[in-house]
């Protein structure tokens, strides 16, 4: 690993902490509801939301009615976006003549970008109109974003408070983490994405000419658009020469903004971040990386904050902040290797092996192997998606980080509020272990941890991998998951592995070389989507009730620390335990395999 790699390494997460630790302070105040001083024509706007929607904020919610009025929101968003989808021929800002989607591609986006998932088994410049993706995709964003919000927010109001069955209201809570954190934000950073390059237009696709003519073979068709084939039965090929190149256009920094702050991971063009209209500069590049993990990163400040003992953010943050650090620094290292039989094709017999910068297969050149390395490990450390390089042309243990720091429960820093109250479930868990060692009844925040708390922690946990390792069986059992295999052997169940992975830990990032969008792949990868997503969710919702209903217990001799340096090592323990050894058979089958694939000689 080259100093330059470290050097990225700690300056990113150096500002990164800069960063966060104000922000932290800010979404504690959006988190209880107190009035922001010098945005009070937003609350202005907020009360006029309210009073439109009939809904009066002050009015508190159990968990059931908190959790149904989040349900019942969410499927109204998915019905809404496959709608659109459906319909998009007919409706206005379709500027190329896109067709209405298919209905099981509908339905796998709608699930898709309602979970923040963003999953895309198509191509957005291709498929999607200019009003599909302003209206529905990035308009969820938003909202799949609040939701994660408004459930942390959830959690710490059960941390917080005692003796009561509220924990506060679900409207209140998705407006104002919408109009107060994400829409700022996003407007502000797609400002700066603007002044970077990337486009803001609603421009029809411009033919441009090319410099240099392209000549490409292809195969001959005739009037029909049926393949010509010769009398062996195989098709005829015909010369092109190409002189121009349509570029697309639209809407994209508007977009781009709220896919990354909202940890979606949906890109406008189907290269997403690797493209240059969304993100066209290193300085960018490096933004949007830091855009990724930023809210994340201030929810825990903003967590320890809300229950008065910030010490308890900076424990979370630093569990986060290891794990994260360690899994980085393995895909550096791992990239920064060359491949062996590329390697092995440079060979000089006169000089020997040729010495190779490490591995560049499917990477930009203007990013190189370190900041590709590092944008891979972000957005998987959180539930992003967004991807600045090919997943799947990663050496197999560069590949095998980003799964498994999905397979982690994407806990580390994480999805927007996903992260944190997922990373709180461990921590009950961790708690839990730790009374049993001592023999004492566990607690965390002065709030007990009993049968009911575990029984749905251990939900919340069991449900992906269910989801994850059930669908990979699956797929490799029945033909129309096998037929969207396009490499053989440990890569090939790799690819299935990575997807079910991403799916039902709503990441939404690809290994690219599974063809996803078939009737088969979109049914099952949404239904891990939605059960990924909504079974944590009802079960974290179930535990803020069930612990808001407590006393809160005084803190005693016995009482075991939560902010120190051991509570630190014992939540990375549970983290690494729970996670990794549920995956270890599924990952030695895959990218351990082939790995040693490569050192054998054939």
């Amino acid at each position: 690993m080259t100093a330059q790699s470290l050097l990225l390494l700690g300056v990113f997460l150096a500002t990164l902490l800069a960063l966060a630790y104000p922000l932290g302070t800010y979404l504690a105040k959006i988190g209880e509801g107190k009035p922001i001083h010098g945005l009070m024509w937003i609350r202005k706007i907020e009360n006029f939301l309210y009073r439109l929607a009939g809904i009066s904020p002050e009015s508190e919610m159990e968990w059931k009615v908190y959790a149904l009025a989040l349900l019942v929101f969410n499927a109204l968003g998915a019905l809404t976006v496959y709608a659109v989808q459906r319909l998009q021929a007919w409706l206005p800002l379709n500027p190329q003549a896109f067709a209405n989607v298919s209905p099981d591609s509908s339905f796998n986006t709608a699930i898709s970008f309602t979970t923040n998932t963003n999953w895309q088994g198509y191509g957005g410049e291709s498929t999607m109109s200019y009003l599909t993706q302003m209206l529905v995709l990035t308009g969820q964003n938003f909202l799949s974003a609040a939701t994660g919000m408004a459930v942390a927010y959830a959690l710490i109001r059960g941390f917080k408070r005692h003796s009561v069955k509220s924990i506060g209201n679900f409207w209140h809570d998705l407006t104002r983490s919408t109009l107060y954190v994400l829409l700022p934000l996003s407007t502000l950073f797609a400002v700066f994405l603007i002044s970077q390059g990337v486009i803001q237009n609603f421009s029809a696709y411009k033919e441009a000419s090319l410099i240099e003519p392209v000549t490409y073979q292809q195969a001959k068709t005739n009037s029909d658009g049926q393949p010509v084939n010769d009398e062996k039965g195989n098709p005829i090929m015909e010369s092109k020469i190409a002189k121009t190149q349509i570029l697309a256009m639209g809407p994209v920094a508007s977009q781009e903004a709220i896919k990354l702050l909202g940890t979606n991971g949906g890109g406008f063009f189907n290269a997403n971040s690797a493209h240059p209209y969304e993100n066209p500069t290193p300085l960018s590049n490096f933004a949007e990386m830091l855009a990724i993990l930023l809210i994340p990163a201030a929810l825990c400040f903003a967590f320890g904050r809300m229950v008065g003992d910030i010490r308890q953010g900076w424990a979370v943050l630093g569990a986060m902040a290891t794990i994260f650090a360690v899994m980085t620094i393995t895909v550096l290292i791992a990239e920064q290797q060359a491949h062996p039989e590329v390697q092995a094709l440079g060979i000089d017999q006169t000089a020997g092996p040729l010495q190779s910068g490490g591995n560049m297969e499917g990477k930009e050149t203007r990013f190189g192997i370190s900041t590709s390395a590092l944008f891979a490990a972000v957005t998987t450390a959180a539930s992003c998606g967004a991807v600045n390089a090919m997943h799947d042309s990663l050496m197999p243990l560069g590949g095998m980080v980003p799964m498994l720091l999905m397979q982690l429960g994407e806990v580390v820093f994480g999805g927007v509020g996903s992260g944190l109250y997922g990373m709180l479930i461990f921590a009950i868990i961790a708690v839990f272990i730790a009374g049993l060692m001592t023999g004492r009844t566990p607690e965390y925040l002065g709030k007990k941890i009993q049968s009911f708390e575990m029984k749905m922690a251990s939900i919340a946990i069991l449900v992906t991998p269910l989801l994850v390792l059930g669908g990979t069986a699956l797929a490799v059992m029945v033909a129309a998951g096998k037929t969207g295999i396009l490499n053989v052997g440990a890569h090939g169940f790799s690819e299935i592995l990575y997807a079910l992975s991403s799916a039902a830990n709503n990441n939404g990032s690809a290994f690219a070389g599974l063809s996803a969008n078939t009737p088969f792949y979109n049914v099952l990868l949404a239904t891990a989507m939605w059960f990924g997503r909504f079974t944590p969710i009802v079960t974290v919702l179930a535990i803020a009730g069930s612990l808001a209903g407590k006393k809160r217990l005084e803190v005693t001799a016995g009482t075991m620390p939560t902010h120190g340096l051991l509570f630190i090592a014992l939540l990375i323990g549970t983290v690494i335990m729970v996670g990794v050894l549920t995956y270890i058979p599924a990952i030695a089958l895959g990218p351990i395999a082939e790995h040693l694939q490569l050192y054998v000689t054939p």
